[in-house]
């Protein structure tokens, strides 16, 4: 019977989920709720598959798992596995796409939301009893935009994309998309070209050579003082210091963030480090939608099941 390892089975919450799939694997499985990196050799060493999320499988500890033929990905993004050595070791690498849409999309529009009614702000006035010392019956102590009417820039226009623009215009907006990064051919404009425009910048777009610190100095430079971003993709997409700077200047209208460079972050992460009341952050949990987290455990057990069956 061949072994199945799964490093960082904690990611997915599976008491939360139905997991007869993975009772019913023709396997021997071994659950590791988090893998630590000095553990990964020894954890995958007789390993046949591994199923892992974030955990990185490096050169060195593949090399070390003679009989490993199979890694599935619980997610999309798979820049935590060394392809090049996979390749050659005939190793298959296999990633769930498309099973976050809905829930990733409804994030993205939650973040442009809040950060167009300064939601927050708000809802921290209301707990300090501001609104019960008002002289009158609302509060209007902090902007509100309304987004009908703006334009969103969407960067990356796969499926998720796609939903995003779906939403976006649903609510009113005007949405163009930015050729693909790097793509010379891309006949669509380039995202320099729509900075200038753009009320709302979403990025939905893989983290590689070409979009790494996308978002830097530059491009913001060419941003308005009012508008947007919004980033449910990858951290590395933004150089976060560039950011801080155009926040804390106030030369951004805001930022709504679920991921970040270096996940978890430091205590002392820039971006993290004092309260700017133009950026919202939350902690890479665009995709935990109930029906995102089901649908990706299956449709990874299927992956797997399949190679089991081989």
């Amino acid at each position: 019977m061949k072994k199945v390892v799964f490093l960082d089975a904690e990611t997915m919450d599976l008491p939360s989920l139905d997991t007869s799939a993975l009772d019913s694997l023709n396997a021997d499985v071994t659950l590791y709720q988090q893998t630590q990196h000095k553990d990964v050799a020894e954890r995958i060493h007789n390993a046949d598959a591994v199923l892992v999320n974030k955990v990185v499988l490096s050169a060195d500890e593949l090399q070390r798992a003679r009989k490993l033929r199979y890694i599935g990905v619980t997610a999309t993004g798979m820049n935590n596995i060394d392809h090049d050595y996979c390749q050659q070791a005939g190793i298959i690498v296999q990633n769930v796409e498309g099973y976050g849409t809905d829930s990733v999309a409804q994030h993205t529009l939650t973040l442009a939301l809040n950060l167009a009614t300064n939601f927050v702000a708000y809802q921290h006035d209301v707990r300090n009893q501001a609104w019960s010392a008002s002289s009158h019956f609302c509060l209007l102590n902090h902007p509100v935009v309304e987004l009908a009417g703006k334009h969103a820039v969407i960067v990356g226009h796969g499926e998720l994309g796609k939903r995003v623009e779906t939403l976006f215009k649903a609510i009113g907006m005007q949405v163009s998309i930015a050729a693909r990064p790097g793509k010379k051919d891309d006949p669509r404009p380039s995202l320099a070209s729509l900075l200038p425009h753009a009320d709302v910048v979403s990025l939905h777009c893989p983290l590689t050579e070409d979009t790494d610190k996308l978002i830097n100095a530059d491009t913001l430079s060419l941003m308005q003082p009012t508008a947007f971003l919004i980033n449910t993709a990858r951290g590395g997409l933004i150089d976060e210091q560039a950011l801080y700077h155009a926040l804390k200047h106030n030369k951004l209208g805001g930022a709504g963030l679920d991921v970040l460079s270096v996940e978890p972050p430091p205590a002392d992460h820039v971006l993290l480090n004092e309260s700017l009341p133009n950026l919202l952050v939350t902690p890479h949990n665009a995709w935990i939608g109930n029906g995102a987290r089901q649908k990706l455990l299956d449709k990874a057990l299927a992956h797997l099941a399949t190679f089991l069956g081989q």
